[in-house]
């Protein structure tokens, strides 16, 4: 098998893996990495979201060649139990988390959004939320921690 390199949450990275495995499954089962979830399997749910460059991606359908050379975020990579990422501060306080299933793709969408958008408006949170699916019913909770945490990132 070839050796695929990337970058996953800042650190340079290297692994054995057949080109055409889904990036989540490496993930997963290879590097430990277990924040992005399996949800649907095909683009559907967010639950597997990964941050590449500026975009939240689906994990799950991604083949590895693609993510050659590439920076990878996932969850575990916005922030540490120590220092948090202000959208995972803000999520908290907002007591925006139900079972917390999709919560890591959800964290990665907004994130995206944040890197792109900085002072993003209601509306543009909803439409950068709405890939991501959730039966919990949190997403005006969700919507408001985006904002939060986009006005406590903002504050000098």
């Amino acid at each position: 098998m070839p050796t695929i390199r990337f970058h996953l949450n800042g650190a340079a990275t290297a692994v054995e893996a057949d080109p055409d495995q889904a990036l989540l499954d490496v993930l997963r089962s290879r590097l430990g990495v277990t924040g992005p979830h399996f949800g649907c399997g095909a683009n559907e749910c967010g639950a597997c979201y990964v941050m590449v460059g500026d975009r939240a991606i689906s994990s799950c359908d991604m083949p590895m060649w693609s993510v050659a050379d590439k920076e990878v975020v996932t969850v575990e990579g916005l922030g540490s139990e120590g220092q948090p990422h202000p959208l995972q501060s803000a999520f908290i306080a907002e007591q925006a988390m139900q079972c917390g299933y999709c919560v890591s793709g959800i964290l990665i969408s907004a994130a995206a959004l944040l890197r792109r958008n900085p002072s993003p408006t209601e509306t543009e949170v909803r439409a950068a939320l709405d890939r991501n699916l959730c039966r919990c019913g949190a997403h005006n909770r969700m919507v408001r921690a985006v904002l939060r945490a986009a006005s406590e990132m903002a504050a000098p």
